[in-house]
């Protein structure tokens, strides 16, 4: 599971792109792209991946992401036909933060969109009254045309920039930083070994060597790409991984501990309560109260 950049298929007649996706893919890449995509999940459950987060979605859930944030929608597998999950079905619309004007987000009136779309670089999962509305207005774009797509668009957008009820996803942004094919293609491998083989030590030698690149010089790339240091990005991996885990409740913590890749119970403990901004035993009872 690594980031890769994934190319939407914009389309020049269209400021942005709404549709019905009846067959989503059971393993879908872990990706990015310079779109913002607002994602209402009509029918279906499984689990998602956004930035540092990895967390169960189902039924009726409506997430706003940021541009360039790295995520993923797993369904479960359940009943298959062909390549499609039953009673799986969502609506996604892909769209440029400027795609009705670059002029539009310095208007006064809309102070609250750059607010907005900084805000959807952690993700956020909307609620209550606003998510009903905003899945309203998603099933009405799907058959608007002209004029009318552009004002469901704005109030989508000013529904979502009002409301009260949002929570956010990753505890911080996780956007990918936009580079060089080259550079892009190091920090992919990168991602991918640590997904890989978190559950073992990664020492700074180790990991340099996959990038090519001496531990000095490492340290510094990896800053300058993603904002935080390696390990700080390793113990957010093991930390998703651990709230994944204490989800699924078929462990218990001491062996949860482990799995993700902590050498003992304290150091998990400290870490995913930095991270987390509560305790293994706080994350998990308030999900399962949920």
């Amino acid at each position: 599971m690594k980031p890769q950049f994934h190319k939407v298929p914009l389309l020049t007649h269209n400021s942005y792109i709404i549709k019905k996706d009846c067959r989503p893919q059971i393993g879908a890449a872990w990706h990015y792209h310079p779109e913002m995509e607002l994602v209402y999940i009509v029918k279906g459950k499984g689990t998602r991946y956004i930035g540092n987060n990895i967390s169960k979605f189902s039924d009726g859930e409506i997430i706003l992401l940021g541009e360039n944030v790295p995520h993923s929608w797993r369904y479960e597998e359940g009943s298959l036909k062909d390549d499609k999950i039953l009673n799986a079905e969502s609506i996604v619309i892909h769209f440029r933060p400027d795609c009705l004007g670059k002029d539009l987000l310095d208007l006064p009136e809309a102070y609250l969109l750059p607010r907005l779309f900084e805000k959807a670089k952690c993700g956020l999962l909307l609620n209550g009254k606003a998510r009903n509305e905003v899945a309203k207005l998603m099933n009405n774009a799907l058959k608007a045309s002209n004029l009318e797509r552009i004002i469901l668009l704005l109030s989508i957008l000013k529904t979502i920039s009002e409301a009260n009820d949002i929570t956010t996803i990753a505890n911080q942004s996780e956007t990918i930083t936009r580079a060089n094919e080259y550079d892009k293609d190091r920090l992919n491998e990168i991602c991918n070994y640590t997904l890989t083989n978190y559950k073992k030590e990664i020492s700074l030698e180790e990991i340099s060597s996959i990038g090519h690149l001496s531990v000095t010089s490492f340290c510094r790339y990896f800053k300058t790409m993603t904002k935080k240091t390696y390990y700080n990005f390793l113990n957010e991996i093991r930390v998703g991984q651990a709230c994944k885990l204490l989800i699924e409740d078929r462990f218990p913590t001491s062996i949860i501990c482990y799995e993700c890749g902590f050498n003992n119970i304290s150091n998990f403990y400290r870490h995913f309560k930095k991270i987390m901004g509560v305790t293994p035993y706080e994350y998990k009872r308030k999900y399962l109260s949920c």
